[in-house]
């Protein structure tokens, strides 16, 4: 009989409750399945908005890792990987750990390059104060400490909060922000901004969609400046790369997606944003046994110049694939391809009890498609959480 294999799971992303759900539902005694994440709860991307929104509590974003490894017959170790040593198949932890692999897939997002800020010899307090919306598994730590710092504000000051980043993250997470940071202190005078490097929002979207958007931006009380790019953060707001200054007491930073640091040191091959290249069986390039999907993953769609963009959709509709895949690596076995789909349904949260869906150039927004939003996202986290289905 083959001695066992050792299937270790980096990080407990969206990817990763389908692998784990798999091995549940079909239990493989040939394959010993670790996780090693730095929680046991993760928070699924989707449901942050509502959440920061105050619409649901942090528990009610999250997936019970624990028990879903539990379910899979896994062992969840939480302390994050530090460093992977590919050629004695080795993976080191932040607790110092070692755990030995014979297959091994990442799943541990991406994080932000942040700006430059200030020296703290210099540092005052008309210095914004930064909430970076990556790493996502700390954001509850960064966004209590702005809520903290808020309620010490003087009665009828004015805040000016600005994103940085156009995309459907900048704009969703300043519009679910402003209405909650407008519910605990109405004495305030809130003023939104949104700083976007391209000519357009949504530059992937279609007509109606940014229409919809910038609507829904404009009736938020959000100006939006075009063309701009914010580089760092100085005494008094956001200085730009044209040299200007946009004035901010808050900045939301949500541009600038890069591969987790500790990744530029191993010899994985990486792309110039330090993300992890794939292959389209999602096997790391020229190495064998290893994979990697969601955000930490570059993959290159044929006849495509650039690599899929960061959103959860894509490690949602990844992990069905990645979780057979691994399977067949443990018993040699052939793998299957990956095929991304040509457009996605995006739904954006204004904030307001509303919500835009756009797949490609397709777009409707209302009342209703928030509900719909919500259901869909209560419906993926109720399933990687107890009770399970049998």
């Amino acid at each position: 009989m083959p001695p066992m294999k050792n299937l270790v799971l980096i990080g407990a992303g969206h990817a990763h409750a389908f692998v784990l759900e798999a091995f549940a539902q079909r239990p493989d005694p040939a394959i010993a399945v670790i996780v090693v994440s730095d929680s046991a709860l993760s928070a699924y991307s989707g449901s942050v908005p509502a959440w920061l929104a105050g619409e649901c509590t942090l528990r009610e974003t999250q997936i019970d890792v624990a028990a879903l490894a539990q379910q899979a017959g896994a062992r969840l170790i939480t302390s994050p990987a530090v460093a992977i040593d590919t050629s004695t198949r080795q993976i080191t932890l932040a607790n110092g750990e070692v755990v030995h692999f014979d297959v091994a897939s990442f799943n541990v997002g991406s994080t932000l390059k942040l700006p430059e800020q200030p020296l703290p010899e210099t540092h005052d307090e008309q210095s914004p104060y930064l909430l970076a919306m990556r790493p996502l598994s700390s954001l509850h730590h960064r966004w209590q400490t702005l809520r903290d710092n808020v309620e010490q504000l003087p009665r009828g000051s004015r805040q000016r909060v600005v994103s940085v980043g156009g995309g459907a993250a900048g704009c969703e997470t300043l519009m679910s922000v402003l209405v909650q940071l407008r519910q605990q202190r109405s004495d305030i005078t809130w003023q939104g901004a949104l700083i976007s490097a391209s000519t357009t929002l949504l530059p992937d979207a279609g007509r109606l969609p940014r229409w919809l958007t910038q609507r829904a931006l404009r009736r938020a009380g959000i100006t939006v400046l075009h063309s701009v790019r914010g580089e760092a953060l100085v005494n008094g707001g956001v200085h730009t790369s044209e040299g200007e200054l946009i004035e901010a007491d808050i900045v939301l930073w949500a541009t600038g997606a890069v591969g987790q640091p500790w990744l530029q040191g191993t010899a994985l091959p990486l792309n110039q944003q330090g993300f992890i290249q794939v292959n389209n069986t999602l096997e790391v390039a020229g190495q064998p046994g290893l994979f990697a999907a969601g955000d930490c993953a570059a993959f290159n769609p044929p006849q495509h110049s650039s690599p899929l963009p960061k959103a959860g959709v894509y490690a949602v509709r990844m992990g069905p694939l990645l979780a057979d895949n691994l399977r067949a690596a443990c018993h040699r076995e052939p793998l299957a391809t990956w095929q991304p789909p040509k457009r996605v349904l995006a739904l954006i949260g204004t904030g307001d009890g509303h919500a835009i869906a756009s797949r490609g150039a397709i777009g409707f927004s209302g009342r209703w498609v928030w509900e719909w939003k919500k259901r869909i996202d209560a419906r993926f986290i109720a399933r990687f959480n107890p009770p399970f289905e049998s």
